[in-house]
């Protein structure tokens, strides 16, 4: 890694986080959901942040397609790329985490490696991991973009659960198992969950 000189951080310097949580009356955390493209993340992700800004909360969607588009539009999909797509995303959610905000993250991240890499940057009691599981049977048969159909034609290199592998979270704080159920049902499960943690009349 390139050695950084003369960098001189003012975060100690700045308005407190605990201040800004209790300007926007949450306990900020980034709930980090993983799984096969195709097993609802985002789905069910933006339907929480619809309930969640209906209570009040101050939310942040972070989404795959959204963020190659823009801030990371210079990556691939080789792990080295994978790796630095995980780290940047991993750096901003820790920002709007400071700012007090609820950070949804939408992210395929298919590796411990690379979940461990968000965890260690986030800090592991900030970092909510959700495990949205759903079999590749499943996902395929989402697959509204056709992204399944082209990598086992073999149009897209290193897709997740086709040419690349997916390792199942082992302990994740919450898992949500798609297949067969409701969106609402997933989403009320989800915010069952999360509601106690990001309330600010809750210690923790």
């Amino acid at each position: 890694m390139k050695e950084v000189r003369h960098i001189y951080p003012v975060f100690d310097q700045l308005v407190s986080r605990e201040s800004k949580e209790w300007l926007l009356q949450q306990h900020s955390r980034v709930v980090w959901f993983t799984g096969l493209s195709g097993s609802g993340k985002t789905t069910i992700a933006k339907e929480a942040e619809k309930v969640l800004y209906e209570m009040g909360h101050t939310t942040m969607l972070l989404d795959g397609d959204n963020v190659r588009s823009g801030i990371n539009n210079n990556l691939g999909f080789s792990h080295e790329d994978r790796r630095e797509n995980i780290r940047r995303i991993a750096e901003a959610s820790k920002l709007f985490l400071d700012c007090g905000i609820i950070t949804l993250c939408c992210f395929v991240s298919p590796t411990e490696e690379l979940r461990q890499l968000a965890k260690s940057i986030i800090g592991p009691k900030d970092f909510i991991e959700v495990y949205v599981n759903a079999p590749i049977e499943e996902c395929e048969r989402r697959d509204v973009k056709g992204l399944y159909a082209k990598a086992r034609k073999g149009e897209i290199a290193d897709f997740t659960g086709i040419s690349a592998p997916f390792e199942a979270p082992s302990h994740p704080a919450l898992e949500l198992k798609t297949q067969g159920r409701k969106e609402e049902d997933c989403v009320k499960e989800l915010l069952n969950f999360l509601l106690p943690i990001v309330r600010l009349d809750i210690a923790i």
